[in-house]
């Protein structure tokens, strides 16, 4: 069987569980070769300081099959890091997934990469993505032809596992999953804002209110930058 190249892109303040839930199913499925790949040269430290080191950079990053971004806090760099952009824009154009998890799907449309595409991301996020004029779907996994994007970290597992299916078939994908043991019974049913009631529902918007804050910002002002370049070129 070959393999295809799963380039798993590595950024600081990357959220743990979105770039690790994928690459434990990734790394038992023999129909990929994975490759993690850093904005950067260095170790790169996650949210809560646990640190990785990518293979490879962008830089020296071959031709992939599949294009990977986890999200996390450090999206919020990524979104105007031009070189970084262009780098996953070069690589979509002849990838044959490019794919994220939760506000990983953020930076794939700031690169344009989700333009005309249906998308998902975290519950949280669904309203930035829409800022990029790119229509969200929450579900767990949404596929537009090659474009396959999971929603919020839990839910890198389930796109990894829809992904594998897609490479090396079902019957892959369930085996993968029966090793992991991955058969979901939370002790709560609090993982969706549609059954973890008002309460907490509030409280978590309370806590990621700023984050949200921030990230329009960021949106607005570079979606502005791009409108005023286009206007200054014709």
């Amino acid at each position: 069987m070959q393999k295809l190249k799963v380039g798993m892109l590595l950024f600081p303040e990357l959220t743990i569980l979105d770039f690790t839930g994928p690459y434990d199913v990734f790394i038992k499925a023999p129909c990929f070769e994975v490759i993690s790949i850093g904005v950067t040269r260095g170790p790169v430290r996650a949210e809560g300081g646990l640190t990785l080191q990518p293979d490879i950079t962008i830089d020296d990053c071959p031709q992939l099959d599949i294009v990977f971004v986890p999200g996390g806090r450090g999206i919020n760099a990524l979104l105007t890091n031009e070189p970084l952009l262009q780098f996953l824009r070069v690589q979509g154009e002849k990838a044959k997934y490019i794919t994220s998890v939760c506000t990983g799907a953020l930076v794939l449309a700031a690169a344009g990469l989700l333009h005309g595409y249906k998308a998902t991301t975290h519950w949280r996020s669904l309203e930035l993505l829409r800022m990029f004029g790119v229509e969200t779907l929450e579900e767990r996994v949404v596929k537009d032809r090659n474009r396959v994007t999971g929603g919020g970290v839990t839910a890198g597992i389930d796109f990894a596992l829809v992904l594998t299916a897609l490479t090396g078939g079902e019957e892959m994908a369930k085996v993968i999953q029966l090793q992991l043991e991955y058969n979901p019974a939370p002790p709560f049913a609090a993982g969706s804002p549609h059954t973890a009631g008002l309460p907490v529902l509030q409280k978590a918007k309370e806590i990621t209110q700023p984050t949200l804050e921030t990230r329009k910002k960021i949106i607005r002002q570079l979606l502005l930058d791009r409108a005023s370049s286009s206007i200054g070129l014709t």
